[in-house]
């Protein structure tokens, strides 16, 4: 790496009107505040432009690259200043975790998917410069959760919006900062938009002895009982899942749990093949997030692909997954750390990243 700019956003005043921020090459950065109070950074590239929320959980809000809108369809139009999942849930990719994660059980007292989707984070920077890829532009930040007698960490979510094309490389690592071991959960909830005629593909098993089709529903989902008999069918054939189908509801969701082989570098994938040729991919290492969910949902007011949401474990909640020996215990000092790539390819690009699914 060379030529690194370091931009602290601490200091840069976020008004409603955008405002240029840093351009190098073909990129360029606008700082700007959504009427809800968040504040945001518009980033372009090439091929399309991405809205990060620097000290709001650092999600990613919006993608958009090729022309195609990637982000799942929800209820919001802006993103709201809320620490409640449920009141603030249209993202196209938010951290969960990392004290507790998932959907709370009967005697978890965590809030659905804990405390880092809409963490309050004490510190952002911009990061512009080059590497082997070529121009990039990084967001990065710190946040420290910090409560008396039972938790003390930082995580440092560290995300690279390339010049060119529209793949996307994440680097998450919390620190427990505690003077005793730290209970880890940790999942990326990358939200894609499904498209109609679309193909699932990847490097996991339709053996329904190693695919886990959820049939328990969180309290505030009501499935109807039509839906409960399609979950069974899918139990019994799990390749059924793979088509996205014009017309065809998946209400109120799908939660699946795949088994990935990794490829020779350590990687396993997951693309949602276009009619056109294009994709939609999110890659992972089994490594260093072993677990995780296929999560879709298509009603009249979501429509969500959680192509995979790789994970330290399932999303059934604390103690659900304490049980299983799912979370992760991480010594005083000591750091947990995960890569992904996600994102979006054109037809070329996506030829080659399917012959990896093979």
């Amino acid at each position: 790496m060379s030529n690194v700019c370091a931009i602290s956003l601490n200091s840069v005043e976020f008004v409603r009107h955008e405002t240029l921020l840093a351009s190098c090459g073909s990129m360029t950065a606008f700082a700007f505040r959504y009427a809800s109070g968040v504040a945001a950074l518009r980033i372009t590239n090439k091929v399309g432009e991405v809205v990060l929320l620097p000290f709001h959980g650092q999600q990613i809000w919006d993608a958009t690259f090729y022309g195609r809108h990637l982000t799942m369809r929800s209820m919001f139009k802006e993103p709201i200043e809320s620490q409640d999942y449920l009141k603030n849930y249209g993202g196209f990719l938010l951290h969960c975790g990392a004290t507790a994660m998932g959907n709370p059980g009967p005697t978890d007292t965590h809030q659905l998917h804990g405390e880092l989707p809409n963490a309050k984070y004490q510190n952002a920077e911009l990061l512009v410069g080059d590497d082997a890829d070529g121009i990039f532009m990084e967001l990065a930040g710190v946040y420290r959760h910090t409560v008396a007698f039972s938790h003390n960490y930082d995580a440092k979510p560290q995300l690279r919006i390339p010049e060119n094309g529209g793949v996307l490389k994440l680097n998450m690592s919390v620190t427990n900062r505690k003077g005793t071991p730290m209970d880890l959960m940790y999942l990326a909830h990358v939200n894609f938009r499904p498209v109609d005629g679309a193909e699932l593909i990847d490097t996991a098993s339709d053996d329904p002895s190693q695919v886990r089709v959820r049939d328990n529903f969180p309290e505030f989902l009501q499935p109807s009982e039509v839906w409960r008999d399609y979950i069974k069918t899918l139990q019994k054939q799990p390749s059924l899942h793979r088509k996205m189908v014009a017309g065809q509801p998946v209400d109120p969701e799908l939660v699946i749990g795949l088994s990935f082989k990794a490829d020779d570098h350590g990687w396993a994938h997951s693309m949602q093949l276009l009619p056109d040729g294009s994709a939609d991919f999110i890659s992972h290492r089994p490594e260093q997030l072993p677990k995780g969910v296929r999560w879709i949902t298509r009603t009249q007011d979501q429509d969500a692909l959680g192509l995979f949401l790789p994970a330290t474990s399932e999303a059934d909640g604390y103690a659900a997954e304490k049980k299983k020996g799912n979370v992760l215990s991480v010594g005083p000092g000591q750091r947990f750390n995960c890569s992904l790539v996600f994102g979006s390819l054109d037809p070329d690009s996506a030829a080659k990243q399917k012959q990896k699914c093979i």
